[in-house]
């Protein structure tokens, strides 16, 4: 079965950088939009940053430059460079995967999830 395992969380202080990994088995991401997600603590599930199988890339508002998604469809791994963390980007941080196979029909694989948590 398809597996994606993240990697990199951690305590932070605000100010500083965690780079975020996941890994694929049993998947080929090049076929793949893939996406990073966090979902903090009384919170929804929202979309952190993402890219197309193309590699066009897109992020929350919250995030504009100071995250970089970065795909090695080869390796079948994603990353989630993340800079000047602040305390409000404390949550648990999933790696997706997303196909839509027809309109209708739309495949979606998750991650365990990592947590970040950004403190002093």
């Amino acid at each position: 079965q398809v597996q994606l395992v993240e990697s990199g969380g951690g305590l932070v202080q605000p100010g500083g950088s965690l780079r975020l990994s996941c890994a694929g088995s049993r998947i080929i991401f090049s076929m793949y939009d893939m996406g990073w997600y966090r979902q903090a603590p009384g919170k929804e599930r929202e979309l952190v940053a993402g890219i197309t199988s193309r590699g066009s890339r897109n992020y929350a508002d919250s995030v504009k430059g100071r995250f970089t998604i970065s795909r090695g469809d080869a390796e079948n791994t994603l990353s989630l460079q993340m800079n000047s963390l602040k305390p409000e980007d404390t949550a648990v941080y999933y790696c997706n995967a997303r196909r839509d196979y027809t309109r209708d029909y739309t495949v979606n694989y998750w991650g365990q999830g990592t947590q970040v948590t950004v403190s002093s």
